[in-house]
C-alpha cells in the first residue's frame, strides 16, 4: 500500500503541474486512503496534527503522548487509539516528536496553497519569517530566495523582520507607557504563538500584562492587504503553530496560507528550483531589531534597546528574562507568580532556541541562531526608531507618529 509520503509526493506533483483539488480528488478518491487523502487536499477540515494510521505504542508511550502535551489536546478513546482534539491542540508538535510508533504527522498546506497561488487574479506576496537564513543552504542569500519564490510563482516577497521592527517599536512604547513602578511587568513576545497560548489557556489571569499587539505574521499580512485589498497572503516559516494562529477568530484573513520552510523546500525540489543558483535581489528595509527575533532573546533585546532610544531617562529601567521551550516558559512564569524574579520584561518562546529551534525548521538550531545573528549584525540600522522604512511604512499606513501605534490599530492591535 502507498504510504502516507508517497501519497503526499504525488498530489504535490500533480498540484505543481496545475492540477486543482477537485480534478485530485476525482482522480484518486478509489485508489488511496480516504483519510489521508482528505487530509492532503482539504487540511482546513482537520487539526494541525494528522493520524497517519493506527498508534502501536505501548500503554506506558501513550501515557508519554497524553502527559506531553500542555494544552490537554490529547486523549485516548474508547478503542485504546490516542485522539488529538483539533479544538485544543495549537500545533506545537511534541507529540509528534515523542511518538514511539511515528503514527502522527503536521498538517500539509501544499495543495490548496499552490492552486491558489495558480488562481490568484491580484497580486500573491511570500511573507518570510525572520529564521529564514541558511534554511535552504548557507549560499541562498534573501534575494536569491526572494527570485526562487518568484519563480514557484510570488510576485514578490516581504521579510516579515520589517514589521517585528514595527512590532518592537509598539512594546517599546508600551512598555514605557504602563511601566511605572518596581511591581509593573510585561510579557512578551507577541511573535509566538505557543506561549501566547499558553497565558491565554493556562494563566490566562495575567493577560492583562501582555500588551494589545499582533504577530510580525499578521502584521505583515495584513499591512499586504490594507495595501493590495485582493493580495495573496503566504506565510512561510519553521513553525505549526503559525497554521493555528492564521485560523484564530480574531486573526483570520490576514494571511491566507501558511507553509513551513520543509513545505516550500518540497515544493523547490518538484519544481527543480534550486535558490542557490537564482539571481541576487537586494530589497530589505529591516532594522538589527527585526532580524534577530528568531532567537531566543531576541525580542528582549531588540526592545531593551528600543526602549533606550525612545526614553533614555525612563523612570523604570528594562530588565528582561527569557525561557524557551514550554516546560521552562512555565517555569518563568511560575517563577513571577512566586515572586522569584526581579524582571519586569518577559519572553516566552515556545521552541527551543527560539523561531530557529522550530518544527519544522531545516536546520539545526544552533546554526539557525549563528545565522540570525550575522544577519542582524550586518543591517545598516540598529533599532527600529532609527531605520527611515519603519517611518515611511507607518505613513502609508496611515500614521502620523510613532506614539500613534499606542491607539488602537486594525492593523497592529489585537484585544486578548
Amino acid at each position: 500500500m502507498i504510504t502516507f509520503t508517497e501519497l503526499y509526493q504525488t498530489l504535490m506533483a500533480d498540484a505543481v503541474a496545475g492540477s486543482n483539488t477537485e480534478e485530485l480528488e476525482k482522480r484518486y478518491k478509489d485508489q488511496y486512503d480516504s483519510n489521508q487523502l482528505d487530509c492532503l487536499l482539504h487540511p482546513q477540515k482537520h487539526g494541525y496534527v494528522w493520524r497517519t494510521g493506527d498508534c502501536t505504542c505501548s500503554p506506558e508511550d501513550q501515557n508519554t503522548c497524553i502527559n506531553i502535551c500542555s494544552f490537554d489536546a490529547i486523549h485516548e478513546n474508547k478503542t485504546g487509539q490516542i485522539e488529538i482534539n483539533a479544538e485544543q491542540c495549537i500545533g506545537c508538535s511534541l507529540c509528534i516528536d515523542h511518538c514511539k510508533s511515528e503514527k502522527l504527522t503536521t498538517s500539509r498546506d501544499i495543495i490548496p496553497a499552490l492552486e491558489a497561488l495558480h488562481s490568484n487574479k491580484g497580486l500573491s506576496y511570500a511573507l518570510v519569517a525572520p529564521a529564514f537564513l541558511g534554511q535552504f543552504s548557507n549560499e541562498v542569500t534573501p534575494g536569491k530566495l526572494r527570485n526562487a519564490l518568484k519563480k514557484m510563482g510570488f510576485d514578490g516577497m516581504i521579510e516579515v523582520s520589517l514589521l517585528a521592527d514595527i512590532l518592537t517599536l509598539k512594546e517599546a512604547l508600551e512598555f514605557n507607557h504602563n511601566i511605572n513602578n518596581e511591581t509593573d511587568f510585561q510579557l512578551a513576545s507577541c511573535c509566538c504563538p505557543i506561549w501566547i497560548a499558553m497565558i491565554r489557556k493556562i494563566y490566562h489571569d495575567l493577560l492583562p500584562h501582555v500588551p494589545g499587539a499582533v504577530s510580525p505574521m499578521i502584521a505583515a499580512g495584513r499591512t499586504v492587504k490594507h495595501l493590495h485589498p485582493d493580495a495573496l497572503t503566504v506565510f512561510i516559516g519553521p513553525c505549526i503553530a503559525k497554521k493555528a494562529e492564521a485560523k484564530e477568530p480574531d486573526l483570520v484573513g490576514a494571511v491566507d496560507f501558511v507553509l513551513t520552510f520543509q513545505e516550500v523546500n518540497d515544493i523547490f525540489e518538484v519544481m527543480d528550483i534550486n535558490p542557490a543558483k537564482m539571481q541576487e535581489s537586494d530589497k530589505d528595509h529591516s532594522s538589527r531589531a527585526g532580524r534577530i527575533y528568531a532567537r531566543t532573546g531576541g525580542v528582549s533585546e531588540a526592545v531593551r534597546e528600543t526602549v533606550k532610544r525612545i526614553d533614555p531617562n525612563h523612570t523604570i529601567s528594562i530588565r528582561t528574562q527569557q525561557a524557551d521551550g514550554a516546560s521552562a516558559c512555565k517555569g518563568m512564569i511560575n517563577e513571577l507568580l512566586a515572586g522569584n524574579t526581579n524582571a519586569n520584561f518577559f519572553e516566552g518562546m515556545g521552541c527551543a532556541g527560539g523561531c530557529v529551534g522550530g518544527p519544522k525548521a531545516i536546520i539545526d538550531r544552533n546554526a539557525g541562531s549563528e545565522n540570525v545573528n550575522q544577519y542582524g549584525d550586518e543591517a545598516t540600522y540598529k533599532t527600529p526608531i532609527d531605520n527611515p522604512y519603519v517611518v515611511e511604512l507607518l505613513h502609508r499606513l496611515g500614521f502620523d507618529t510613532i506614539e500613534s501605534l499606542l491607539e488602537d490599530s486594525e492593523i497592529f492591535t489585537r484585544h486578548f
